[in-house]
């Protein structure tokens, strides 16, 4: 990752870093997007796009427990997986990103919420710059190293609720050990809302990535590329990456 610059160039032509956030159920995404809000609010201006399936649920937990304005936090119900509207048809989400953008510009960050869907869903380079994926302990100790796009690639692993170690007998940093030795050097950070030095590094992480943006150096990337496979002829080949879906 490119080293974040101090200042933030006034000329750049503004528009605000896209940050997915993905993950299974239950790992933790709304409680991370509230914090974050919570420690961000008071320096960038900040909007939220919350995915469901068939309900607003998670937009409305964001509203009441109040962490930004209320017209900053719009919710797409997808009527579907929740991997369809984050990388098979983007444009719902896109919408009420654009949409968002335009009504409250400037805006520093918009944060995208997926639904919870499994280890392979991640955002489409298409809807976001960067993306954070979230596990958690209680999903159990063995998640880290089962992998996939989302644990892989993200730009951050965040291995989330580490203070449930020792109440669901998983040991929270050999699955962080376990996180690192896949991800080849992509950051992963150990969050506890309890821990206070954990939340400082995945706010600070942030930050950062609003500063690499703001200056032009952020290059979303897809973490899904084509897996390798055998034919049913036995035929093996390589798959260039799709650059077009690259911006």
């Amino acid at each position: 990752m490119p080293e974040p610059t101090a200042v933030i160039r006034p000329d750049r032509p503004r528009r605000a870093l896209r940050l997915g956030v993905a993950g299974p159920v239950g790992t933790g995404k709304s409680t991370l997007i509230a914090t974050l809000c919570r420690r961000l609010s008071g320096e960038l201006q900040i909007a939220v796009v919350t995915n469901d399936i068939y309900t607003d649920e998670d937009a409305r937990l964001l509203r009441a427990a109040g962490v930004l304005p209320v017209d900053r936090i719009v919710a797409v119900e997808t009527g579907a997986c929740p991997h369809t509207a984050i990388r098979d048809d983007v444009t719902a989400n896109l919408l009420a990103v654009e949409d968002l953008e335009r009504a409250l510009a400037p805006l520093d960050l918009v944060m995208v919420e997926s639904g919870g869907d499994n280890l392979t869903a991640t955002f489409s380079p298409a809807l976001v710059d960067a993306q954070i994926f979230s596990i958690d302990v209680a999903g159990g100790g063995d998640v880290a190293r089962k992998g996939g796009p989302g644990i892989e690639r993200a730009d951050l692993l965040v291995v989330n609720k580490t203070d449930l170690g020792p109440h669901v007998g998983v040991d929270p940093e050999e699955m962080v050990r376990d996180a690192r030795s896949v991800r080849g050097g992509l950051p992963v950070v150990a969050l506890s809302q309890r821990d206070e030095t954990s939340v400082d590094q995945l706010v600070q992480w942030v930050r950062d990535m609003v500063v690499i943006h703001r200056n032009g150096a952020l290059a979303p990337t897809d973490p899904g590329p084509m897996a390798p496979h055998v034919h049913a002829d036995d035929s093996t080949h390589e798959h260039a990456d799709d650059t077009a879906r690259r911006r």
